[in-house]
C-alpha cells in the first residue's frame, strides 16, 4: 500500500497565494498538482509556467466554477471544452480533471472520456476555505493520512470561501511535511 501523500490545490493560480504555496513546497521539497481555473491561468500565464518549471503538475479544474448537478450536459461540455482550449494555448494538456466541489452529474464521466481526462477526487479535505488555522486543518485530515492519501487544498479564494487569504494553507504545507516525516510517509 502506498504511504505517500499527494498535495493538491484548486481554484488558482492566484497572483498572491500561488507563489507563496510554491515557496512552501520548495522549502519542504514536495511536488504538488494544481487543478487550475482556466480564466485564472489565462490571466496569470507566468504562474502556470512557474508551477511547471518547479516540477509540479497543472491539471484542469474548470472554466466557471459550476456544480455539474445544476447544469446541463451541454453547459458542462462547453465549460470543459473552453477551459481545455485555454490551457492548450498555454502549452498545457491536462489528463486529470477535478470537477468543482467534487460534484459529478450522470454525464460528467462521459465528458471526461470524450476529453481523455480521468476524474480526480481526494481522500482528505482540508476545508481550508473555512479559514481554520493550519493546526486545526492538520488535526482534521490526520486520521485520513495514516496510509497516505490525496489532500485537497486551495491556492486561490474560490466561490463560497469564508476566508480572506490563503496564509493558513501555506502554513499547512509545512505542517503536512512535518507530519509526513514523523509518520514515515512521503510527499509526492
Amino acid at each position: 500500500m502506498s504511504r505517500a501523500i499527494a498535495l493538491t490545490f484548486d481554484d488558482g493560480p492566484d497572483p498572491v497565494w500561488t507563489p507563496r504555496v510554491l515557496a512552501a513546497l520548495g522549502r519542504v521539497g514536495a511536488e504538488a498538482t494544481f487543478f487550475v481555473m482556466a480564466p485564472e491561468a489565462m490571466s496569470h500565464p507566468h504562474l502556470v509556467r512557474g508551477i511547471r518549471t518547479a516540477g509540479h503538475a497543472v491539471e484542469f479544474h474548470c472554466t466557471r466554477h459550476l456544480r455539474h448537478t445544476e447544469c446541463t450536459e451541454d453547459q458542462i461540455e462547453a465549460d470543459t471544452g473552453a477551459g481545455l482550449r485555454c490551457l492548450a494555448s498555454l502549452g498545457v494538456t491536462p489528463t486529470r480533471w477535478r470537477p468543482p466541489w467534487g460534484i459529478q452529474a450522470p454525464f460528467t464521466g462521459q465528458i471526461a472520456k470524450r476529453h481523455r481526462l480521468s476524474i480526480t477526487g481526494w481522500t482528505a479535505d482540508s476545508h481550508d476555505w473555512t479559514g481554520a488555522d493550519a493546526e486545526s486543518m492538520l488535526a482534521r485530515i490526520e486520521p485520513d493520512l495514516a496510509h497516505g492519501g490525496e489532500i485537497l487544498m486551495h491556492d486561490g479564494i474560490g466561490p463560497g470561501a469564508l476566508r480572506e487569504d490563503c496564509a493558513e494553507t501555506v502554513r499547512l504545507v509545512e505542517a503536512i511535511s512535518r507530519h509526513a516525516i514523523e509518520h514515515g510517509l512521503t510527499l509526492r
